[in-house]
């Protein structure tokens, strides 16, 4: 998948991919989410998609549940250092799901690249004025 990163002005940036726009901005404007929290955001949303999935293959009501993220920051080097999910069910939600919701929320796409990074290529390349 290719996205196209561009600077429409200030301290904005945003990504452009699949016909979506994602507008990001430091706090200076505040007009947008930082890129590192739409980045942190990805990890819960992407286990709620799986959450919710899960809960849809089997008819369960989605009513009332709830992921509440909590990002640690490792004081030694200042980076995230531990993410917890924690998924809020109602009373009425089935107890004999609530590890399966775990499980669906563990195939998080997002969690699983962060468990085994990619290797990153940054590079310049010269193109003609667009």
């Amino acid at each position: 998948m290719e996205m196209i990163i561009d600077f429409p002005g200030g301290q904005k940036v945003d990504a452009h991919f699949r016909g979506h726009t994602i507008p990001t901005d430091q706090p200076t404007e505040d007009s947008a989410p930082m890129p590192f929290e739409v980045f942190l955001a990805s990890v819960g949303t992407c286990a709620g998609i799986y959450v919710l999935g899960f809960c849809q293959q089997r008819n369960l009501p989605t009513e009332g549940i709830r992921i509440v993220q909590r990002n640690y920051s490792n004081p030694a080097n200042g980076m995230v250092g531990k993410i917890d999910l924690e998924i809020q069910v109602p009373p009425t939600f089935p107890e004999q799901y609530h590890a399966a919701l775990i499980r669906s929320a563990e195939l998080c796409k997002v969690k699983k690249t962060l468990e085994n990074p990619p290797v990153f290529d940054v590079m310049t390349k010269v193109v003609e004025t667009m």
